[in-house]
């Protein structure tokens, strides 16, 4: 337990909040925190150098996960996001039990407005390995599989062009129609982003597809989930002006610090 965070005389109001991911996928959830909490401070810490934490084992995961948390409580956070899909299926519920007073929130594939929004197409759900085969994407999918026709797609490999810089171009495009090589287009509803990497490759996605195609992704339901929060507690910044963002990465490497905040100003 984390004395820090018991003390009364702390400010709560005035700590950042915090987030973390495998890399850089995270800052697409920061964005939408951004636009609805924009008087806040954010903490982000990507982890590129252990990238991706999708084909990695359950231990790993668990492992990097709980090292980005600490990385996150040395900087006196008030809140965690654990803007991963991966991290979140695999140890948010350790996190939990482990640093049970902070809150910490997490982001799971958007099956559920893919299904209130389908007009009896199939919804394909892109995610990495890990993901798609963790307990928790199971009773995700038991939930609505009455509901729609649901297809797990497997995308091992998209999060390597993200943490690139790599979200448009022929490269990526053929890519992509690899991975929906054996899917009919015309049959799509709609395409859950199971990984929060994957809305920075939105537009070529579009054009593999098509624009009737909906692509849909979980990162303003988790901003939002956020915002309930810290109302909830009280800790909202009420300051005027706009929040700062300080942007880690354990690559310690200037051009992934370049990459993200391309990608969060994008």
């Amino acid at each position: 337990m984390h004395k820090e965070y018991l003390n009364a005389n702390d400010s709560m109001e005035d700590k950042p909040i915090g987030f973390f991911d495998s890399g850089v996928g995270g800052l697409s959830v920061l964005k939408e925190a951004i636009k609805i909490l924009p008087n806040e401070d954010y903490i982000y810490f990507g982890d590129s150098k252990n990238a991706p934490y999708g084909v990695k084992s359950v231990a790993e995961v668990k492992a990097l996960s709980f090292q980005a948390v600490e990385f996150l409580i040395k900087h006196k956070v008030k809140a965690i996001v654990v803007a991963c899909n991966t991290a979140t299926s695999v140890a948010i519920e350790d996190l939990r039990r482990h640093y049970s007073n902070i809150p910490i929130i997490g982001i799971e594939p958007a099956l559920k407005p893919a299904v209130e929004i389908n007009d009896g197409g199939k919804i394909v759900i892109m995610a990495t390995p890990m993901t798609l085969s963790e307990k928790k994407f199971a009773c995700l999918m038991e939930k609505y599989k009455y509901k729609a026709e649901i297809v797990p797609l497997p995308c091992a490999g998209l999060v390597e062009y993200i943490e690139k810089g790599i979200v448009q171009g022929e490269e990526l495009n053929n890519f992509l129609k690899d991975k929906f090589s054996h899917l009919i287009y015309n049959e799509i509803s709609s395409v859950v982003l199971g990984c929060t990497h994957y809305p920075f490759i939105k537009e070529e996605l579009n054009k593999v597809l098509g624009e009737k195609v909906k692509v849909i992704d979980g990162s303003l339901g988790t901003a939002a989930q956020l915002k309930r929060l810290i109302t909830e507690k009280n800790t909202r910044n009420k300051k005027k002006s706009m929040g700062e963002v300080q942007i880690f990465n354990s690559l310690e490497d200037e051009y992934i610090i370049k990459i993200s905040k391309k990608l969060l100003e994008g």
